[in-house]
C-alpha cells in the first residue's frame, strides 16, 4: 500500500495542491495535522483535505486552538493573530470537519501517528536525540510518525546500546524502514529545514520504505494572500527561506 504522508500544511493551499499532484495516485493519506494556522487559506485546505479518499486526520494543536479547544494565549503574537483571523473565517461546515476529528495519537498498522509526539501529541516538539529517546517508550509499533517541527527528519533508536541517532533526511533518498524509528516528513505549507519546497513522504507499507519529497510551488502567490489578508510580515518572508 502506497501511502501519502502529509503535516502542517499551515493553511497554504498553493502548497497543498503541489503536493497532491506531485505525489500521484496513492492509496492512503495520513495527515499529521496543523491544517490551520499561518497561512491565508484555512477554509481552501480544509475542503481540500475534506474531500481526499481513505484519509485518516489528527489534529494539531493550531487546529485545537481554532476549534477553541485550546486558548490563543497558549501561542505567541504573531501566531496568536493568524489563529484569531481564521477563527474568524473558517466556515461552520469546516468547523464541524475539525471539531470531529482526534488530537489523540492514532495507529494504523506498523505505525503510530501523532502530531507532536507519542508522549505528548499536541505540544511536545522532538528536534534532538534526548527528547526522541524519551518518546521512544511511549508506542508499540515499529515506527512513529510525526509533525509539528516542520523539519523532515529521521531518529533510530539503537536497542543494543540505547543510543539514539539523528539525521535530516534528503529528499528521494529511499529509507528502509527498522525497528525502532521516528520520521518526519516535514511541512507542507510552512517548511524550517532552509528548504522552501514543500514537504511531504511516501510510505511503502509492502516494501517497509519510506521516501521524502520536497516540490516546488507558487511562493510569491501564497506571499501575497497573506499580506492582503494582514498576517503577519513574518509568515510571508520566512516562505521564501524555508525557516
Amino acid at each position: 500500500m502506497r501511502v501519502l504522508v502529509i503535516s502542517d500544511i499551515h493553511a497554504n493551499f498553493t502548497a497543498l495542491e503541489a503536493v497532491l499532484k506531485d505525489a500521484g495516485q496513492v492509496d492512503e493519506t495520513w495527515c499529521l495535522g496543523d491544517l490551520v494556522g499561518y497561512g491565508p487559506d484555512p477554509n481552501a485546505v480544509i475542503e481540500e483535505v475534506r474531500e481526499i479518499p481513505r484519509l485518516t486526520c489528527i489534529l494539531g494543536n493550531h487546529d485545537t486552538a481554532v476549534i477553541g479547544k485550546m486558548p490563543l494565549e497558549a501561542f505567541n503574537g504573531e501566531a496568536r493573530r493568524s489563529l484569531a483571523y481564521h477563527e474568524k473565517v473558517v466556515s461552520a461546515s469546516n468547523m464541524d470537519f475539525m471539531r470531529a476529528l482526534s488530537s489523540n495519537v492514532k495507529v494504523r498498522g506498523e505505525a503510530t501517528l501523532a502530531h507532536g509526539s507519542p508522549r505528548d501529541p499536541l505540544w511536545e516538539y522532538i528536534l534532538n536525540a534526548l527528547t526522541a529517546r524519551l518518546n521512544f517508550e511511549h508506542f508499540d509499533t515499529p515506527w512513529c510518525f510525526v509533525g509539528h517541527s516542520h523539519i523532515q527528519s529521521v531518529f533510530e533508536l539503537n536497542e543494543q546500546n540505547d543510543r539514539v541517532t539523528f539525521d535530516q533526511t534528503k529528499p528521494d533518498q529511499k529509507i528502509q524502514l527498522r525497528s525502532k524509528l521516528i520520521l518526519n516528513p516535514g511541512s507542507v505549507g510552512q517548511p524550517r529545514d532552509r528548504n522552501p519546497k514543500a514537504a511531504y513522504a511516501i510510505y511503502d507499507t509492502g516494501s517497509r520504505t519510506w521516501t521524502p519529497r520536497r516540490v516546488e510551488y507558487n511562493v510569491a502567490e501564497v506571499q501575497a494572500r497573506i499580506r492582503e489578508a494582514g498576517l503577519p510580515e513574518k509568515h510571508a518572508a520566512r516562505l521564501s527561506e524555508g525557516w
